[in-house]
């Protein structure tokens, strides 16, 4: 920011796409909106004015009911399935809490709708885009019973709490099994340990014997082989008839083999047809391929996650473990298919309609959709069910901008698995068109320091892809994946955590934080401002030289202890 004069008034604008949080029928969203005490002016002569405007497009033709807000809001206006509401209103102080807004779509039964958009000059594709979703509802459809097969990685990189994390979570995923279902764990590193040789019947005294069997095999040792624990997983599957198969694979860890694995599954998957596992896939850290792991579950029709930090891992794991248990409709099918001349889905198989999550399919298509589509699968009794869905037109929703991260991830995996460069051109087209960060493009900060006389030129400058002189580019980090680090794998790193850090710089920052941090531990930096801007400018000159012969000695010591290591020589 540049500097700012006093009395000057700071207009600033943000723009960001954030997914919507779907829970118990309830879809919620939080937005930053808490200010620290020391942004209010000190006088109390400023008015200070909180203007709060939201507009709800649920896409929906059903009755949306508004469920909770942290804030006060007055509906303004209902026009089909557009809501607005508005809060305006003089505050002592500004807000202290983020913005929560959550509504619901009043539904007894599965409902949804077609939202179609046709392609503009700027798309990347020149076919039209769709999306169809579904809700559960609120009615009580029964789940389909379930043998699953829990694989864990448990080579050297696991160790300590991302493991702890983990058991904890299969212990608890364990509890939610019902009298009927049917489970088996499986451990892997450089060797496969079976908590059974065969498929066990959900009871009290099984659940403990796999408790007590976590507790003694959990141990984090060795490399990472997923090939070989996936093979055993559909070999103890492979006699299921009277539940749906479905394994749920946990790495932290990027393998060789990754293309053969997938190319194998879905060899397997294709030859048992509808009977086929379904594959769910949960990634730990920034070590592991998450675009592997995405396509893995892509292919096995099961669902993706992922906990980039040690302390979500368990409240990840089970709820991506409450989405891909609670299946009610298996084996989806879309009538639309037969009636376009193009119609490709992002993802590789449509998904399975789960009880604890939206069922959302996106793609592209030619041709004209009708006014209804049909959406047929199965229940857990095996009869088959027919979901009408109406098609709608979209003019305000800005579709493509809904489901562009979506998609850049869905495509960026397919990209991956079959190394097409027009794939990645795609990416790379679709990323620039929504400002999205993309494993194939960079994102960077322009600071620009531009007159308005010659604004326009700057601009014209910049679209022409050239640097003005009064610009500065920096690059974001952060901002990628990647594609997993094998290197780190075999070498069972630990550090593939954002709240963690490798251990010698761990101890360089210790020793720098030490000395340094003391001193501002004993101030409050409210009071540190208000106190230099009421000091004379002498005070400030002596207090200038203190500080600095106080920072100077710290650093001496720092840099000793650091550098020599603490010998006397």
């Amino acid at each position: 920011m540049p500097q700012v004069e006093g009395g000057a008034d700071i207009y600033a604008t943000f723009r960001w796409s954030q997914k919507l949080l779907f829970d118990n029928g309830r879809f919620s969203v939080d937005i930053p909106f808490r200010f620290p005490y020391f942004v209010n002016p000190l006088p109390k002569v400023f008015m200070k004015r909180e203007k709060i405007q939201l507009t709800v497009n649920s896409g929906f033709s059903k009755e949306v009911l508004l469920q909770g807000t942290s804030h006060p809001l007055k509906e303004k206006g209902r026009q089909g399935d557009k809501l607005s509401f508005l809060h305006e209103a003089v505050v002592e102080n500004w807000s202290s809490k983020d913005f929560n807004f959550s509504y619901s779509v009043y539904s007894a039964d599965l409902s949804g709708g077609v939202l179609v958009q046709p392609a503009t000059l700027r798309d990347y594709d020149d076919r039209d885009s769709f999306c169809i979703f579904l809700l559960p509802g609120s009615g009580n459809r029964k789940v389909f019973r379930k043998a699953v097969v829990f694989i864990v990685d448990t080579s050297g990189s696991m160790q300590g709490k991302p493991l702890e994390n983990v058991k904890d979570a299969v212990s608890s995923a364990l509890s939610e099994l019902v009298q009927g279902d049917y489970f088996n764990i499986i451990t892997f590193n450089d060797e496969l340990h079976s908590f059974s040789s065969c498929l066990e019947q959900v009871n009290e005294k099984a659940i403990a014997s796999a408790t007590d069997w976590m507790n003694s095999n959990f141990v984090a040792e060795g490399g990472t082989d997923i090939m070989h624990s996936l093979s055993e997983a559909m070999a103890l599957l492979s006699s299921v008839h009277d539940a749906l198969p479905q394994i749920y694979l946990m790495t932290d860890g990027s393998v060789d083999d990754e293309h053969n694995i997938c190319q194998t599954m879905k060899t397997e998957i294709i030859n048992k047809g509808s009977k086929s596992p379904r594959i769910s896939t949960f990634g730990l850290g920034s070590h592991c391929n998450h675009y592997f792991l995405r396509m893995l579950a892509s292919i096995g029709k099961g669902h993706y996650d992922a906990a980039l930090e040690t302390a979500s891992i368990e409240s990840r794991i089970l709820k991506w473990f409450g989405r891909a248990s609670s299946t009610i409709v298996a084996n989806i099918s879309i009538d639309a298919i037969t009636c376009l001349d193009d119609f490709e889905v992002d993802s590789e198989y449509i998904p399975d309609i789960s009880a604890k999550s939206p069922f959302c399919v996106s793609g592209k298509y030619h041709g004209k959709f009708p006014d209804t589509v049909i959406a047929k699968g199965y229940l857990a009794d095996m009869k088959e069910i027919s979901i009408e869905l109406k098609v709608q037109h979209l003019k305000e929703i800005p579709l493509d901008k809904v489901l562009a991260t979506q998609q850049i991830s869905l495509l960026t995996s397919k990209a991956w698995l079959s190394a097409d460069k027009q794939l990645e051109r795609k990416v790379i087209k679709l990323s620039i068109q929504n400002s999205v960060p993309s494993e194939y493009t960079e994102m960077v900060l322009l600071q620009t320091n531009l007159d308005k006389a010659d604004a326009k030129q700057k601009v014209k400058q910049k679209l022409k892809g050239r640097k003005g002189p009064d610009e500065a580019r920096i690059p974001l980090h952060g901002l990628k994946l990647g594609f997993g680090d094998r290197d780190a794998t075999r070498r069972n790193l630990t550090t593939g955590f954002g709240d963690e850090r490798p251990p010698e710089k761990s101890v360089i920052m210790r020793k720098a934080s030490g000395c340094c941090s003391q001193l501002a531990d004993c101030f409050c930096c409210m009071c540190c401002i208000k106190a230099c801007n009421r000091m004379n400018d002498q005070c400030a000159i002596v207090l200038a030289q203190i500080c600095a012969a106080l920072s100077c000695l710290g650093c001496y010591e720092c840099c000793s202890e650091v550098c020599c290591g603490g010998s006397e020589s």
